[in-house]
């Protein structure tokens, strides 16, 4: 099977801004700041297809957890698709980002290259707009994210999840509220981010 997704990033974690994850003026990131992450991570699929399925418009979501100390760091997530699609469309959407279909970016993910525990595979309502900088997103009632402030820096900010290739936004966040079993948090002045995506099979 081939594909092709590309569209609009966003994402948030309890990381103090600028994230310590992202790689700041060519210099790679490290540690997060408190060692453990917790975040949310969100797609728009604006121009998207597996083989003949169409999925342009449709929107993925991912509630994460990893620790720095944990040996490998695995990845703890769920993985939300989007109401709107059918269901062949969100096997699709589902196949694309956990790494079942392959493809040299989305293999180098990190819930992708590492051991993992995936927890469930949801289906939501999931909107995501435009707001202010950044966006509001929500996730049934599973998540709240909304960051519109860009964060005062003159630093090139990038992120290995949409691409080091793709500038972006970093910016804080008013709101991150997760309640998504096993997951339940909630913080604001954290870390966001926004930018562009482009994965593929080939």
């Amino acid at each position: 099977m081939t594909y092709s997704v590309s569209g609009s990033y966003f994402e948030s974690c309890n990381c103090d801004p600028i994230c310590p994850c992202r790689m700041s003026d060519g210099i790679p990131g490290g540690r997060s700041t408190y060692g453990e992450c917790l975040g949310a991570l969100a797609w728009l699929v604006e121009d998207g297809h597996v083989d003949d399925l169409d999925l342009d418009g449709f929107k993925v979501v991912l509630t994460v957890r990893y620790h720095d100390d944990e040996p490998g760091s695995p990845w703890t997530i769920v993985l939300h698709v989007d109401a709107d699609a059918s269901e062949p469309q969100r096997r699709a959407l589902a196949d694309v980002f956990l790494g079942t279909l392959g493809g040299p970016h989305v293999g180098a993910l990190p819930w992708i290259r590492k051991r993992r525990e995936l927890v469930d595979v949801r289906v939501d309502s999931i909107e995501l707009e435009p707001d202010g900088e950044g966006y509001l997103l929500e996730v049934g009632d599973a998540v709240r994210l909304r960051a519109t402030q860009p964060v005062t820096s003159q630093a090139d900010v990038r992120c290995g999840i949409p691409g080091y290739d793709q500038p972006g936004r970093e910016l804080v966040a008013e709101e991150l509220k997760v309640s998504d079993e096993p997951f339940a948090w909630e913080f604001s002045g954290n870390c966001a981010f926004a930018s562009r995506f482009s994965y593929a099979s080939a």
